[in-house]
């Protein structure tokens, strides 16, 4: 078998998925989740789950735990605006979509226009911001229910997210991120940081999180990772409730927006 990289930004060489799976720490999305999953929604399970497009989890079995007692979940997807948006990295969303659908869940988008300025090293920071609405308006015509769905660009909303982004940056050394990520004494300082920042939004509801992952390169395989917000932290979110439509939960001395349920 021929040698295969995977990382948040490229993929090279033949896939071998099994393998893929051990290394990433994820477990394979088994029929007896597939059946318990059926049987919560109500209904015949979407065709990308029928036909084994997602097929690794972690903690699924947990999101499914909590459907069962009631308590519910939200999710956490998002896009790196680099360009025009195609079908394949439309799946994601499609997904996310029957979940909000199926289960009212609230949806929260991160639009990551501050991770690809950091990573396309020929784009503009406007560039970047350009195909932030340009993706943005893609991702709006998917059809998610504009009552429970949250879309963000990170340039314009990181002053809400900063204060907890340095919070989760702190218990983060710079050992773990090179073993995850792959960085370089030659990654630039902004890129050191980002995941910290991309780790807030599991925050935003005392609720565990989903979120669904594709492969970019090779749309027709998607890993799907189902976490649980990352308790390890403990760093506190406590909500404050407010009247009128939106609630509001704390994050440091700012406030994260989210439609009520």
């Amino acid at each position: 078998m021929e040698e295969f990289t995977v990382t948040p930004w490229e993929v090279k060489g033949r896939v071998d998925y099994e393998k893929l799976i051990k290394i990433f720490g994820t477990e394979a999305i088994t029929r007896d989740l597939l059946e318990r999953l059926e049987r919560l929604a109500g209904g015949e399970l979407h065709v990308l789950l029928r036909r084994g497009v997602f097929f690794s989890h972690r903690d699924f079995d947990k999101i499914l735990d909590d459907l069962e007692k009631g308590k519910g979940f939200f999710l956490y997807t998002g896009r790196g605006p680099s360009g025009p948006m195609h079908i394949g990295h439309l799946i994601p969303f499609i997904l996310t979509k029957w979940f909000q659908d199926r289960f009212r869940a609230n949806v929260y988008i991160m639009i990551t226009d501050d991770e690809k300025f950091l990573d396309e090293e020929k784009m503009s920071l406007e560039e970047a911001r350009h195909w932030a609405f340009e993706n943005t308006l893609d991702i709006i015509a998917v059809g998610f229910d504009p009552d429970r769905t949250f879309i963000f660009h990170d340039t314009e909303y990181i002053g809400k997210m900063y204060p907890l982004a340095i919070k989760i940056a702190k218990k983060i050394n710079y050992n773990l991120v090179r073993a995850v990520f792959g960085f370089t004494g030659s990654t630039n300082i902004g890129l050191l940081f980002y995941p910290a920042l991309q780790i807030v939004p599991t925050f935003f509801e005392k609720k565990r999180s989903g979120s669904l992952l594709e492969d970019t390169e090779r749309p027709g395989r998607v890993i799907w990772i189902l976490q649980s917000r990352c308790h390890t932290l403990k760093i506190p979110s406590t909500p404050n409730r407010v009247r009128g439509k939106d609630e509001l939960v704390k994050a440091g001395d700012s406030y994260i927006p989210y439609r009520r349920s």
